[in-house]
């Protein structure tokens, strides 16, 4: 079967989606002319979303904006900034994107609400929780989330260092129906159109395979971080996690009405076994603590729905802790597996090779049989 189809195809509807996340690029929200935002395009979403709300829907949206605004307001034009340049600008323009966004929602009878976020909230099991409580709530008073990466705060080893995964991942945690990505393109196509005349426009996505991924260039030039391989990086999380995706523009006002009307896009269908919400957020974490290496034994039994014992584990690498992720690979080096484990690398190395009921003996106590239990445990397929 083609994992994508042909223009005739029936794509997902926008009409049947009762949560959306909708994300938004800096290109779109800051005119670089003016050095302010392009509050005519603003006021014209913000009426979009009001609309969808109407209708019944929940509307959760993820901005940036913040560094490119500052950036014209502190005359740093350079795209080559330290960390911490970057982390001031964030603090100055978040004031700005805030105010902008409250004034347009204002204008509908809707209240927004700020909410910032790094990977490590996303990542973290009780953070994560506290802050899909914290939208939910949000979203009980009527207001609109708004949702940003804290920047601020947040140093290299920490960032998504773009709101494409950034919104994947706020979908996910909210088991959101729909995300929306508004970009300068239309979607996904053969080839970059910019460059070649003759590449086909893509209009729906089935699995968003190696060969899909391959699609994907490298970021435009300018402000942007992110670019067509995110927004595929940013398809495998919400697909997995049981959400479509659909990569629309949003150079036009009232880009949501365009979308409906049907404007050219791209579909990522949501694949239909999603799994627990636990193993979802297993599979959709970006960075891991460390590594373990398992035997062909080991791999065969993870496949059928085992948890991972001591005695199936050939090498470790990386410093972790009980309770953090980490990647399971087979003989071969591949990446079979995501889970979180119940020994540290330390501990792991004690008892690296050897039957569970021997582990007490060398550790000292009596810890867990297992050194991933199969609900801690999501294979390669969902990663």
């Amino acid at each position: 079967m083609s994992l994508v189809h042909g223009e005739g195809d029936t794509a997902p509807s926008l009409n049947d989606a009762r949560r959306i996340v909708i994300k938004i690029g800096s290109a779109l929200l800051v005119d670089a002319q003016r050095a302010a935002l392009r509050t005519e395009w603003l006021d014209s979403l913000c009426s979009d979303i009001a609309s969808l709300k109407q209708s019944g829907c929940d509307v959760i949206v993820v901005s940036s904006g913040a560094i490119a605004l500052a950036r014209h307001q502190m005359s740093k034009k350079s795209t080559r900034l330290r960390l911490e340049e970057k982390q001031a600008l964030a603090s100055i323009g978040q004031i700005s994107l805030a105010q902008g966004w409250q004034q347009s929602f204002a204008a509908y009878g809707l209240t927004c609400g700020q909410l910032l976020l790094t990977q490590d909230d996303t990542e973290d099991r009780e953070r994560h929780l506290n802050a899909r409580a914290t939208i939910e709530t949000l979203l009980s008073f009527d207001c609109v989330p708004i949702i940003n990466e804290n920047d601020a705060v947040a140093t290299n080893e920490i960032r998504f260092g773009d709101n494409d995964r950034l919104a994947a991942r706020v979908a996910q945690m909210t088991a959101s129906d729909t995300l929306i990505l508004f970009s300068d393109i239309n979607g996904l196509y053969t080839a970059d159109p910019r460059k070649e005349p003759d590449a086909r426009h893509i209009p729906v996505v089935d699995r968003v395979t190696e060969d899909i991924m391959a699609l994907g260039g490298e970021p435009p030039p300018g402000y942007s971080s992110g670019g067509m391989r995110t927004k595929l990086l940013a398809a495998r999380i919400a697909n997995r996690s049981g959400t479509h995706m659909v990569i629309a523009s949003g150079e036009h006002t009232s880009p949501v009405t365009r979308l409906l009307e049907g404007g050219l896009s791209t579909w990522f269908r949501a694949e239909l076994d999603a799994g627990s919400a636990r193993k979802r957020w297993i599979g959709s974490i970006l960075s891991t603590k460390g590594t373990l290496t398992i035997d062909t034994g080991a791999e065969h039994a993870l496949s059928k729905g085992a948890s991972l014992l001591p005695a199936g584990v050939t090498q470790v690498s990386g410093t972790f802790q009980r309770g953090e992720a980490v990647s399971i690979y087979n003989t071969i080096g591949q990446i079979i597996a995501r889970g979180l484990t119940n020994y540290s690398a330390h501990e792991i190395v004690k008892i690296l090779g050897c039957q569970s009921s021997a582990a007490e003996q060398l550790l000292g106590y009596c810890g867990p049989d297992v050194l991933i239990h199969r609900d801690n445990l999501t294979l390669v397929s969902w990663i």
